[in-house]
């Protein structure tokens, strides 16, 4: 199942790519990273390599940059994985009725689509 990437996060996605934008959001997420033109050492530099950090830089700018936790997302896509939700909930530390709920939230729960109305 393919998911609509947010709006919020898809720039990281776009210029990382899928899998490391996960580790990316797993490893720096909730915090303040600084973006620089030129880097030097750092651990988002590690993860990415210069290229990516680069192109990460122009497109949300130098500086400081607080990177969003996109935990729903991340979710759906192990899921997708075929990883489990016991599995999920573990790596991003939250109960494993959270994930569910996540979930179920994709589910289309329109009851009234049960019903067969003739005019």
């Amino acid at each position: 199942m393919t998911t609509i990437i947010p709006a919020h996060i898809e720039t990281y996605v776009e210029i990382l790519g899928q899998d490391l934008a996960i580790d990316f959001f797993l490893l720096f997420g909730g915090s303040e990273i600084y973006l620089s033109n030129s880097p030097k050492a750092s651990m988002v530099l590690k993860l990415t390599g210069p290229d990516k950090l680069a192109m990460l830089s122009e497109r949300l700018g130098p500086g400081h940059v607080r990177v969003p936790i996109p935990k729903s997302w991340i979710a759906q896509q192990l899921l997708d994985r075929g990883s489990s939700k016991a599995d999920i909930a573990r790596l991003l530390h939250v109960d494993q009725r959270t994930v569910g709920r996540w979930f179920a939230k994709e589910v289309d729960r329109d009851q009234l689509g049960l019903f067969q109305f003739e005019l």
